[in-house]
């Protein structure tokens, strides 16, 4: 059993098409037919159902796709092994991230990776932080730089890199601004624009919000905070958003009964050898300081 024809089998088991298969691996449709066939018949048996334009795996199909998967991912284990081996830092490193870390705590950080090590080709995925740590688990990410979830994972090891502070904010013409003393029950009456629930940045606001124990007014609820931010700068509710965020259409509120602070940080599988390539990439942000905020 070839390994060439373990990885036809995955990609038209994952795309359901064998056209689409061979783009993916950069080969002739018909190359991946032969391969698949060639898998078939050292089998004995019939790996696809091919009824009409559509394709299905068979019961063996299913049968041997998690131990396909499992093989390849030995394999792919024993490449990076060796390539570590030659102490070089190039290939593909692949890594997910939250929109909001992509596009105010990222930047700085890409550019002196990719200025230093231009033999590594970045596959960066924007996700919610929750599916980023998914797929670390999945194996589909070598790294994520994420929100770092408030209940921890035994397969997953988590790193602070930054404290990022939460403030309750509103627009500059909302009631609320022109308060003085505020504690967080005087908030309760007006609506609320708040991360979607699930969220790690949601389960945070919560946990904050849990001792009042008062149903909150929610207007709107969004995975995105800068989509937030927009809501709250016209004046549709409050929300807790980064400090980051706040700017000249915002009102930031002193409420002197509540704090809160994300934290932000990578996540790793802990059985997963890192490349050299993640590990240099780990040291850029753990070092270079970030210049546009003082944590």
């Amino acid at each position: 059993m070839e390994i060439q024809t373990l990885q036809a089998f995955l990609a038209v088991a994952k795309s359901n098409s064998f056209s689409k298969a061979a783009l993916t691996l950069h080969l002739s449709q018909s190359a991946i037919s032969k391969r698949i066939a060639s898998l078939e018949n050292e089998l004995n048996c019939r790996l696809f159902d091919r009824i009409g334009r559509h394709i299905n795996l068979t019961e063996a199909g299913n049968l041997l796709l998690p131990r396909a998967k499992k093989i390849i991912g030995e394999v792919e284990q024993c490449r990076q092994l060796m390539h570590n081996l030659h102490n070089t830092i190039g290939g593909t490193l692949s890594i997910g991230t939250s929109h909001h870390i992509g596009l105010h705590r990222l930047p700085t950080h890409l550019q002196t990776f990719t200025h230093r090590y231009p033999e590594v080709e970045l596959d960066l995925h924007f996700l919610d932080s929750e599916e980023a740590c998914q797929k670390v688990l999945s194996g589909a990410l070598e790294l994520a730089v994420v929100t770092l979830p408030q209940e921890s994972n035994r397969r997953l090891t988590t790193h602070l890199l930054w404290q990022d502070p939460m403030l309750f904010m509103v627009n500059k013409t909302h009631p609320l601004s022109q308060k003085k003393n505020l504690k967080l029950k005087d908030l309760l009456p007006y609506p609320a624009i708040l991360p979607s629930q699930g969220t790690y940045t949601r389960d945070l606001i919560d946990q904050a919000l849990q001792p009042q124990n008062t149903p909150l007014k929610i207007a709107l609820e969004t995975h995105y905070l800068e989509t937030i931010k927009s809501m709250v700068g016209i004046g549709l509710g409050w929300s807790v958003l980064p400090e980051s965020l706040c700017n000249d259409d915002l009102f930031c509120l002193k409420l002197s009964d509540i704090q809160i602070s994300r934290q932000l940080g990578y996540v790793q599988h802990r059985e997963r050898t890192l490349s050299n390539a993640a590990r240099a990439f780990i040291n850029t942000l753990s070092t270079q300081k970030d210049p546009d905020h003082s944590t």
